[in-house]
Order: C-alpha cells, then structure tokens, then sequence
C-alpha cells in the first residue's frame, strides 16, 4: 500500500509540465537541481535551532531585557496538593465557590486555602513578562537575519523585479547554494515553531498560528520538490520583511516603552498592509495564478494545490489584517 501511495505522490504529471520525468532532474553539468529527500535535513536543522535560540534567549536576550528595565518576577508555586492539582487539570481551573467549599471539606482544610491555592496556580500557567521578552527577541532575530539574507540573495536576481523571470527556464533552472541555505533555515524555523507550540506562549489565535505554521512547512516543501524555488523565495521575503517590526513593537511592549511600541506598530502596520494585502496578491497570486497559463496550456495538478494553499494564506493575511485594522482603530481614536 506504502509503495502505491508513494507512486501516486510522485506521479510526474502531479508535478511538472507534460514531456517532463524524474529523470530529467538529475543533476548535469551546469545544472544542479532541488531533491526531495534533502527535506529530511530541516528535522535536525530544526534541533540546531532551538539550541541557538536557547543560547540567544538566555545570554542576549535576558540582558537586553534587564537593560530595558523588565524584571524577572518569580512566581510563588503552590504548596503539593494531588487532589487540587487533579481537579485543576482534569474538571475546572476556575471552580465555582460551591466546589470550592466542596474541595476544603475533601483536604481538610479552609475555603480560603483552596482559593489562594488555585489563584497562585493559575499564575504559573501565565509567563512572565521575561518570558514573553525572550520569545519575542527569538523571534525578531531570526525574522530580521533571514530578511537581510533574503535581500541579499535576491538583489540580483532579475526575478525580484520582473515576476515573469521565475518561469523561464521551468522547470530546469538551476539551484544555487544561497537557495539552498535559505530554504533549509526557512523550512527548519517553522518545523521549531511547530515543536515548541506546547511550551511557547499561548496565544488567542494559536489556530491560526498553528494553520500558518503548517501552510509554511507544507508549501515550502512541495514548491521544493517541485522547483518553484524561485517563486518560494519571493513569497518568503514578502513575508518576513514585515515580521521583525512586530516582534520588535511586542519587545517595547514588554518594556513599557509606549512610544516606540507605537511607532514599530505603526511601521509594521505598514509594511503588513503593503506586502500582504497589496503585494502578495497582486504581484505573487498573479504569478502563481496567471503566468503559469503562458507557459502550459496544460496545467499540472501541483498548479491547483499550491495555488489552493496561497489562497488559503491570503484568507489569514486578510483575517490578520482585520485584527491589525481594529487595533490601529482603537489606538487613533481611543488612544
């Protein structure tokens, strides 16, 4: 069954336009090409990672914390109770004053016990401020190197200015090791996100976050298989060129820094609205969506997978964007 699957999933007319094979991809003189099974590295390049951002968090971004002013509030734990812990785990982590009389009566001991004890266990479910601090720093660091690495991949690449250069040549165009490199760090960032989603901050959107990480995986992945590197990269940098200013908005934030907090907001509002909303849609969809019909008349069934996926992406652009819309609102007119 293994071996259909496996079939069926690298059928050739899935993947590249019609007269093509596997065997077309073997890398030649002059041309060296993408190869699926080198998606297996992004695992342990993911590991590699989190170990740096270990290091990064504890001895860049605790001091840079300390010198901003924030602190590292250390919560008071409360005392072993295998009965309250039970019942905050499995039934309520805010019991009503009933089942707290309820519970006293089960310890032998006072109403007001139990309420300070489930008040001082839900604040250790909440991070601190340093906590939030050093994701957020985690986060800015990797946004903004792979922002500048990005433009320095790109710069002199024609299909930075001209979308219509990603398709000539397809499917045989060259990878270069920059590519390489920077799909390797892309793909094993998300992969670290995903990893961590249990230990990381919870957020209120965390569905769409965990869509958005999935997605990422996901389509940087098939566009590797398929040679849409090109196209990949593109969607990539338009992306992480605004996401360093959030992170550095959320690190003012946490430090109580009003002002700056407002006008990184306000750059990343910017930013946001003029990569997501105008230029992916207009500039990336129009290449993944129009273009392609120039060079097929044929479309392959990869053409409606990742085009399906971008649209997806583009209805979070729009949902992330109302979001943003409603906090600039509040922040204009109520301050």
């Amino acid at each position: 069954i293994l071996k259909t699957l496996n079939s069926w999933f690298w059928w050739e007319n899935i993947w590249m336009p019609i007269n093509c094979t596997w065997a077309d991809f073997v890398d030649r003189e002059g041309l060296v090409f993408p190869k699926p099974h080198e998606l297996y590295a992004t695992i342990p390049y993911a590991f590699v990672l989190l170990i740096i951002r270990f290091f990064i968090e504890r001895y860049v971004a605790i001091p840079l914390a300390k010198a901003l002013g924030i602190k590292n509030v250390r919560r008071v734990k409360p005392q072993p109770n295998p009965v309250l812990e039970s019942y905050f785990r499995e039934c309520s982590k805010h019991p009503s004053q009933s089942e707290i009389q309820g519970l006293a009566k089960k310890c032998n001991c006072t109403v007001r016990l139990v309420e300070k004890w489930f008040r001082r266990r839900r604040n250790l479910e909440i991070p601190t401020v340093l906590r939030k601090f050093q994701e957020a720093f985690w986060r800015f660091s990797f946004y903004l190197a792979s922002s500048i690495a990005g433009f320095i991949v790109l710069y002199d690449k024609p299909w930075l200015y001209d979308i219509w250069q990603t398709w000539v040549g397809y499917p045989f165009q060259t990878l270069l090791p920059s590519q390489y490199w920077f799909y390797m760090a892309e793909i094993s960032f998300y992969w670290s996100l995903l990893f961590t989603l249990g230990i990381d901050n919870k957020r209120k959107a965390s569905g769409p976050h965990v869509i958005h990480h999935l997605l990422a995986v996901g389509l940087m992945s098939a566009s590797w298989c398929g040679n849409y590197v090109r196209l990949g990269m593109l969607v990539i940098f338009v992306h992480d060129v605004a996401d360093f200013w959030l992170e550095a908005a959320k690190m003012f934030n946490y430090a109580r820094w009003e002002k700056t907090c407002n006008m990184l907001f306000i750059i990343f509002s910017i930013a946001f609205f003029i990569t997501r909303i105008i230029l992916f849609p207009c500039w990336i969809l129009r290449g993944t969506l129009y273009q392609p019909t120039y060079y097929s008349t044929t479309p392959v069934i990869a053409y409606f997978l990742f085009n399906g996926l971008l649209l997806i992406l583009q209805c979070l652009h729009l949902y992330w964007g109302y979001l943003i819309f409603k906090i600039l609102k509040r922040f204009i007119f109520f301050k």
